[in-house]
C-alpha cells in the first residue's frame, strides 16, 4: 500500500511536467511519421529495410522507452535534490518499496506509449497498404517488456548517482546509443564490423531485434536475443537498486 501511494505521488508529479507528454508520447509519434514519410521517398530496390514500417514501428517503441529512462532520472534526482527523499526515510517505507513506488507509473506510461506508438503504426500500414497484424503487434509488445525493466532500472541508477541537472545529458548518451547502435536508425548487420561488434554486446540491439521479430516470422536467435536481453535487465535493475539502497543509509547518517 505504501507503494501504491508513493507510485500515485510519482505519476502526479510526471503528468504535472507538460515535457513528458512532448517527449514521452509526441516526439515518438512525430519520428514514427517523418521515417514512413521518409521510407516513401526510398526507392524499394534500394535495399533500406530498416524504414519500413514492419521494422520501424518496434524501432519507434523502443526508442520512445528511452524518454521514459530520461524522465525518472530526472525524477529521482530531483526527489534526492529538494530532500523529499530524506524527509521520507524518517517513514516506515522500506527502500523496495521507494523502488517500486519509481517502477510502477513508468511501466503503465511505457505501456501508454508502445500502445499508442503501435496504434499509429497500424494506421499508417493501412494507408501504405501494408497492414500489421494485430497478433504481432501484442507479441512485440510483450518482447518489449524486459527492454521497459532495463531502461526503468538505468533511471533509477543515474537518479540515484547524478543531480536532476546532469542526469539529463547523461541520459541523452544512451538515447543516442540506443538509437544509433540499436539499429532503430541504421542497419547494424549491413554495417558489420567494429560498429556490429560493439552493438552486440550492448543489449540495445538485441531488445531491438527481439521487438521486430514477431513482424519478421522467423524466431531464428530469439534464445540469444531474450537471455541478453533479460539478464541485462536484471543486472541493471538489480544494481540501480543496490546504489539507491547504498545512497539512502548514506543520506540517512
Amino acid at each position: 500500500m505504501r507503494s501504491k501511494v508513493f507510485a500515485v505521488r510519482t505519476w502526479k508529479e510526471i503528468l504535472r511536467d507538460p515535457l513528458s507528454y512532448i517527449f514521452c508520447l509526441g516526439f515518438p509519434l512525430v519520428m514514427l511519421v517523418i521515417m514512413s514519410v521518409i521510407d516513401r521517398s526510398i526507392p524499394a530496390d534500394a535495399g533500406m529495410e530498416v524504414f519500413r514500417i514492419y521494422n520501424l514501428a518496434p524501432g519507434i517503441a523502443y526508442f520512445g522507452l528511452t524518454f521514459v529512462m530520461l524522465f525518472i532520472s530526472v525524477q529521482v534526482s530531483k526527489d534526492r535534490t529538494t530532500a523529499l527523499l530524506l524527509r521520507l526515510y524518517a517513514s516506515p517505507m522500506k527502500p523496495v518499496e521507494y523502488i517500486l513506488g519509481y517502477t510502477m507509473p513508468m511501466l503503465v506510461l511505457s505501456l501508454v506509449q508502445m500502445v499508442l506508438c503501435f496504434g499509429a503504426s497500424f494506421v499508417i500500414s493501412v494507408c501504405i497498404g501494408n497492414n500489421l497484424a494485430l497478433g504481432e503487434m501484442v507479441l512485440s509488445v510483450v518482447a518489449l517488456l524486459p527492454s521497459v525493466l532495463l531502461f526503468v532500472g538505468l533511471g533509477i541508477l543515474f537518479g540515484s548517482l547524478v543531480n536532476e541537472k546532469a542526469a539529463p545529458g547523461l541520459c541523452s548518451i544512451l538515447i543516442s546509443a540506443a538509437g544509433m547502435i540499436g539499429g532503430i536508425w541504421m542497419d547494424v548487420d549491413g554495417i558489420g564490423g567494429t560498429i556490429a561488434k560493439i552493438a552486440k554486446v550492448l543489449p540495445f540491439y538485441h531488445g531491438v531485434t527481439l521487438a521486430r521479430m514477431p513482424f519478421r516470422g522467423s524466431v531464428e536467435g530469439i534464445t540469444e536475443h531474450l537471455i541478453w536481453t533479460v539478464v541485462c535487465a536484471l543486472l541493471v535493475y538489480g544494481l540501480a537498486t543496490a546504489v539507491f539502497c547504498h545512497k539512502m543509509k548514506k543520506d540517512m547518517k
